[in-house]
């Protein structure tokens, strides 16, 4: 179920908005259901250990399990970690496979979904991603799972522009087919028909978790991928989260149309109530 918390409060002609607390949201008494898919790669361990800390149940899909470790961005001491929780459950299979796919949705309601696949085009095909995520959206469709967020990138779709220079010619050299890629999956996801938000970062690091997250018109800069993850997950939780059916480029630094800071400190500069 989606959590029903005041934490989307708007605050003052910037736009700003606050969350109480740590970077992670504080345990619900409305814990969710949360599938997660390339659930042990960097961007997408950080939303399952982001979640379990929620209180949050999940269930991740990945080819290798035994890959998923505490992430060194929110985990502190811990990362490398082997994640154990009894609210975790893995799958081994891939996401482009149906049977795979189905037994994330098996014996379970499932509440929302993060898909934040990876890998090299050689590796995994010219087309795992649009394949993959068409795979998933049809069995949300056949569960009555209705909310999506999705792990892009900066220069997809009309970010383009959004782009650092030097990004622009990996773009249309080394990685253009990984982007051609991008570009089909958020066309898939646009024609849905599902709650969606399409999640456009800039340069990812491993940093810790900033708490704060800009949404931005201009020129993308970095962001951890722990504040990444916490958008994702605001993105398929919040009831009332105001970048449905949108695709926002975030970066924690540049940028000033949105923020999201919950940092005492922050809130303590800029006089923002709890």
């Amino acid at each position: 179920m989606l959590r029903l918390l005041p934490i989307l409060a708007l605050l003052g002609s910037a736009g700003a908005f606050s969350l109480p607390g740590s970077p992670c949201r504080p345990p619900s008494s409305l814990e969710a259901t949360i599938a997660v898919f390339g659930a042990s790669g960097l961007t997408a361990s950080e939303c399952v250990y982001q979640a379990l800390a929620n209180g949050d149940s999940v269930v991740g899909l990945t080819r290798n399990p035994g890959n998923l470790v505490v992430p060194k961005g929110s985990g502190g001491s811990k990362a490398g970690a082997a994640i154990s929780e009894p609210n975790l459950t893995m799958i081994a299979g891939s996401a482009s496979d149906p049977s795979c796919v189905r037994r994330v949705f098996a014996d379970r309601k499932v509440d929302g979904v993060i898909i934040a696949l990876g890998g090299k085009t050689k590796e995994v095909g010219d087309t795992m991603l649009t394949d993959s995520t068409k795979v998933i959206l049809e069995a949300m469709k056949a569960n009555d799972v209705k909310r999506v967020a999705v792990v892009s990138s900066i220069g997809v779709g009309d970010s383009k522009d959004q782009a650092p220079f030097a990004f622009k010619i990996l773009m249309m050299t080394v990685m253009k087919k990984i982007f051609a890629d991008k570009n089909e999956q958020e066309a898939v996801v646009e024609s849905s028909g599902l709650e969606w938000c399409l999640v456009r970062p800039g340069g990812l690091t491993v940093d810790a978790p900033t708490g704060v997250i800009n949404v931005i018109e201009g020129e993308a800069g970095s962001i951890p991928r722990a504040d990444v993850a916490q958008f994702c997950l605001d993105a398929i939780t919040v009831p009332d989260f105001p970048y449905l059916q949108k695709a926002p480029c975030i970066s924690s630094v540049g940028g000033t149309s949105w923020v999201k800071d919950r940092s005492a400190k922050a809130r303590e500069g800029n006089g923002n109530p709890m």
